[in-house]
């Protein structure tokens, strides 16, 4: 292996995949024959092919200002090949230049450089070409066309942003900003057919379910669907995930298959980020046939809980995009990294940029939506004192998010949890079934009609919607199942129950109040004296003004029986009444006898 500088082009054909699904072969032909018409060119100018693919090819020049000659010449040369074919037959390349220190191994170059000109392709226009910034300055004072400046930009597995210039050929529309639109834009999601692995007969069913699906995911709010149309062009065809992505221009592909065996289906689904490759998620589904509609139904529910979940997180640990236009998008995709990792100064940073993103776009529905959640959450986790001005502001975040986005099963859920932690349980029983019937497979709407049902003291309800939303969905932060299945059981006096659903919150969270304190009241209900101290020995160190009083005024549950149940357990486990309490509590009287 040796290192040496040089500047790379990769190419790759636009639209390459819909033309080989209209004429496999006569694409391909045509594909052949233009390589073979501007390879003289790359040789003109002192370059190599290192590589041909599928829709294109990795060149190798030994001066930036050969390589962007060669690129202004081939795209030239395509253009006028072009000029006499009908629109639907016309082939353009795209083309990424970069220069820099790359690894040569026999015949091949590899490296970031190499990775820079790859990305690079990906934001040119169809027929010219994005150079990168330390290339053009390079070659800019030898080339005769101009260029225009495209900002910075972030691309996935580059580590430092990339300024970029671009140039199309004159007349041809430059795709400048398109390209930053498309750098702080809402992910794009495509559900391909699903493969059917068993026989003909059963091909309804493979079709169903990816219908299912894509009416499922469209009814999020937080990014956008491809129709079926899009994606079901595909079926049957050998294209590769990164090529149909561009073809339909997808940040997310979920893709999948169906088995079926006698009376059981098996039905596996991944969640991929076509550029890179890599799986995000991936689940498997094994289920009896039974009610076959209710079946499917029990499939798709279960499928777009957690693949919505998934792209989500996907878009929050995305790196930063920096560009010369910072956008409310971008600022909130940035809170929501920090919203993530659920630390009480991640939790202060997500507040910033959501109010940051508000400030630069007041009608973003989702960031006030977020900005709501945390406000509740961080009463909760007993991080802010719950003053009334917190409570009117989330209540006020959670309306304008309505109102803003009156189609988003989300922003009424946050609107009913806010209702139902002041007490409000008509306006938030109106609130959760308007988010449940918005998106029926939202599995965060029916745990918030859970709550609904938890504070009104219809235990029972809400512990069977507690218990569904975790199955499907137990890792979205946005809510805590585990905790309020403890606090359910604990109010139906199933304390053993409530302790291992208090456990379950503290894997995630170590310092959650509320899972702390029902952890202590359950132990104390048990009469389990020492670990009872122990348990609220661990409460008071996180929380240590802490005290009964305190932490009940933040309870607005309808029966009194429930709150008396749940005072009685704190008090027993030794947690403080008030400020000034003298008194002794029942467990420490209990392990000092």
């Amino acid at each position: 292996m040796e290192r040496r500088l040089a500047a790379i082009v990769c190419a790759d054909v636009a639209g390459y995949s819909r033309m080989m699904g209209t004429d496999e072969a006569g694409t391909h032909a045509a594909f052949k024959a233009h390589r073979s018409a501007i390879h003289p060119i790359i040789l003109n100018h002192g370059g190599r092919v290192v590589k041909n693919t599928g829709d294109g090819f990795l060149l190798e020049f030994p001066s930036i200002v050969g390589a962007t000659e060669a690129a202004i010449a081939m795209q030239t040369l395509m253009a006028e090949r072009n000029d006499h074919l009908p629109a639907d037959r016309a082939m353009q390349f795209r083309l990424g230049i970069h220069m820099g220190d790359v690894i040569a191994d026999e015949d091949e170059v590899f490296g970031d450089d190499v990775n820079i000109a790859v990305r690079l392709e990906s934001v040119a226009s169809p027929g010219g070409f994005a150079i990168s910034a330390k290339a053009y300055k390079e070659a800019s004072k030898h080339l005769t066309v101009p260029l225009v400046d495209g900002g910075n930009h972030r691309f996935k597995n580059i580590k430092d942003p990339v300024g970029i210039w671009t140039w199309t050929p004159e007349g041809a529309p430059t795709r400048v900003p398109e390209a930053k639109e498309a750098l702080s834009r809402t992910a794009i999601v495509g559900v391909l057919p699903f493969a059917n692995l068993s026989d003909a007969q059963d091909e309804y069913f493979s079709d169903g379910l990816t219908e299912d699906l894509i009416h499922a995911l469209s009814l999020q709010s937080f990014y956008r669907v491809l129709s079926r149309n899009s994606t079901f062009a595909f079926k049957g065809k050998n294209a590769s995930t990164r090529l149909i992505a561009r073809e339909i221009d997808a940040t997310y592909l979920i893709q999948g298959s169906v088995r079926r065996a006698g009376a059981k289906i098996r039905v596996t689904a991944e969640l991929i980020a076509p550029e890179t490759g890599e799986q995000l998620w991936t689940g498997r589904y094994d289920r009896d046939i039974g009610d076959f509609f209710a079946m499917q139904d029990e499939i798709t529910t279960s499928l777009s809980a957690a693949i919505a979940t998934e792209i989500v997180r996907a878009e929050a640990s995305a790196p930063a995009r920096l560009t010369t236009d910072v956008t409310a998008w971008d600022r909130f995709l940035k809170g929501l990294s920090h919203y993530y990792r659920q630390t009480k100064e991640d939790l202060s940073a997500a507040v910033d940029l959501f109010r940051e993103a508000i400030a630069v776009d007041p009608k973003l529905s989702i960031a006030h939506a977020y900005l709501a959640t945390i406000q509740i959450q961080s009463i909760q986790f007993g991080w802010v004192k719950g003053t009334r001005e917190m409570w009117s502001e989330a209540m006020s975040l959670a309306e304008t998010s309505v109102r803003l986005d009156p189609r988003s099963s989300f922003a009424f859920s946050i609107l009913s949890w806010a209702h139902a932690m002041e007490g409000h349980d008509e306006a938030a029983m109106d609130a959760a079934k308007r988010a449940v019937a918005l998106n029926p497979y939202d599995m965060g709407a029916r745990g918030v009609l859970g709550i609904c049902h938890f504070v009104i003291g219809e235990h029972r309800q809400a512990i069977e919607l507690f218990s569904m939303a975790a199955q499907r969905d137990n890792s979205d932060p946005r809510y805590q199942w585990a905790a309020l299945n403890a606090f359910s059981h604990y109010l139906v006096h199933q304390y053993d129950a409530t302790l291992s659903w208090a456990r379950e919150q503290l894997y995630v969270n170590p310092h959650h109040m509320q899972a702390l304190a029902i952890r202590a009241a359950a132990l104390a209900q048990l009469g389990r004296t020492g670990e009872a101290i122990e348990a609220t020995d661990v409460l008071m160190g996180n929380y240590p003004t802490l005290n009964v009083d305190r932490h009940l005024r933040n309870f607005h549950w309808k029966r009194p029986e429930d709150l008396a149940h749940y005072r009685e357990g704190l008090l027993k486990a030794g947690v403080p009444l008030g400020k000034l309490t003298l008194v002794q509590s029942d467990v420490k009287r209990a392990a000092e006898s």
